[in-house]
């Protein structure tokens, strides 16, 4: 099991140490995404040390798919793969379910869909997540649920949910054996369950209740982010985080802004990951303390300055808004990959900076100057 410590709190918003066999991370945290053992843009993992990325996260289904788990396992697992050796999170396949949701069909026993690549058919149950991400031996294993849309009928997100919390018993039994197996790359593989419910509050709490008592080590809110407002957002964390252990970290999936992620924090969340730097960052979006800036835009074709004045990462430390507009518009990769290695300092600073407020007790203050910062030119 790994070592949660909650080190301060203020309000709900939490500052802890999570101890894994790949490393401490401190948290709150954001995860770097790179769905196929790779971040888009052309950012190494030697790039992502310099960028103060704590845990990168990849994805089961896209990994399973190509180049293939058994490939992964074979060559010693995804740490030693990617050349990567701090935490690593995979997601367990259950989004794509989610969001290809032309391709599959989802019975009791798993989810049937056809490959995105290939068009092969694949079956994905509890037991062949856990198997392929055992196989990838990740630090974090996500268990294998369903993420019902924000627009479903409440009748069909209940029987989702109940279904979710079958497949979790079936992830955690699978995960224990797969542990003890001799051949296990990594015998210390954490799970962590997810809470589903759309925005039926009713059933998000319930939900959080049934699965806090399988002691798991840690808990995801997912299912957010899929088309409610950031309100409806809000509002679901405020009802069931306090129903997910506080002696084990809160992973809010695949959110957010920065303005997102603030208020998750405030509401007690310890983990977050999104696309947003990265695919912003490849289309010249840019994250400053000032708002979003878009380097497209002709105002910037002759701006000497740096992306952010007074930003260290490795970027604004060299290049100019200008020269780096430049290759956007001339289509250079080293333009995409410039803008979210920025993108991607940006964020991990900023959970620094929410890290260090939460350490000397002025959150609500370092919050409230952040969002009305970011807030300024839009």
């Amino acid at each position: 099991m790994a070592t949660y410590r909650l080190l301060k709190q203020e309000g709900r918003a939490k500052r802890a140490e999570f101890e894994t066999v790949h490393g401490t991370i401190q948290t709150p945290v954001f995860m770097n995404v790179g769905t196929a053992a790779a971040i888009k843009g052309a950012v190494s993992t030697e790039d992502l040390q310099h960028l103060k990325t704590q845990v990168e996260l990849s994805n089961t289904y896209h990994l399973h798919v190509r180049p293939g788990d058994k490939v992964i396992k074979q060559l010693g697992g995804l740490h030693k793969f990617m050349v990567w050796d701090k935490p690593i999170l995979t997601d367990s396949g259950g989004f794509q379910v989610f969001s290809l949701s032309g391709l599959r069909k989802i019975k009791e026993e798993g989810v049937y869909f056809n490959s995105h690549v290939d068009g092969r058919k694949i079956f994905m149950g509890p037991e062949e997540s856990m198997q392929i991400q055992s196989n990838l031996a990740s630090t974090i294993a996500m268990a294998f649920d369903e993420c019902p849309s924000s627009k479903a009928t409440r009748e069909y997100v209940q029987a989702s949910v109940d279904r979710t919390t079958r497949w979790l018993e079936r992830c955690k039994n699978e995960m224990a054996r797969l542990n003890s197996l001799p051949d296990t790359i990594n015998k210390n593989q954490l799970l962590f369950g997810i809470n589903q419910g759309a925005i039926f509050t009713d059933i998000r709490i319930e939900h959080a209740k049934r699965i806090s008592e399988m002691d798991l080590d840690g808990y995801a809110v997912g299912g957010l982010a899929v088309g409610e407002s950031h309100e409806e957002m809000y509002h679901v964390l405020d009802e069931t985080v306090p129903f997910l252990p506080k002696d084990k970290p809160t992973y809010l999936m695949g959110v957010g802004t920065p303005i997102n992620i603030l208020e998750g924090v405030d509401r007690g969340v310890d983990f977050f990951d999104c696309v947003y730097p990265t695919r912003n960052g490849r289309h010249g979006h840019l994250y400053t303390n000032h708002g979003k800036i878009n380097l497209f835009n002709a105002q910037y074709e002759l701006d000497d300055r740096p992306i952010e004045e007074g930003c260290g990462c490795p970027v604004c430390r060299k290049y100019s808004r200008a020269y780096i507009r430049h290759l956007l518009k001339a289509k250079e990769m080293l333009g995409m990959r410039l803008c979210v290695m920025h993108n991607l300092y940006f964020y991990n600073e900023m959970m620094e900076e929410i890290r260090l407020a939460l350490d000397e007790g002025r959150f609500s203050e370092y919050k409230r100057q952040k969002i009305a910062g970011m807030l300024e030119n839009t």
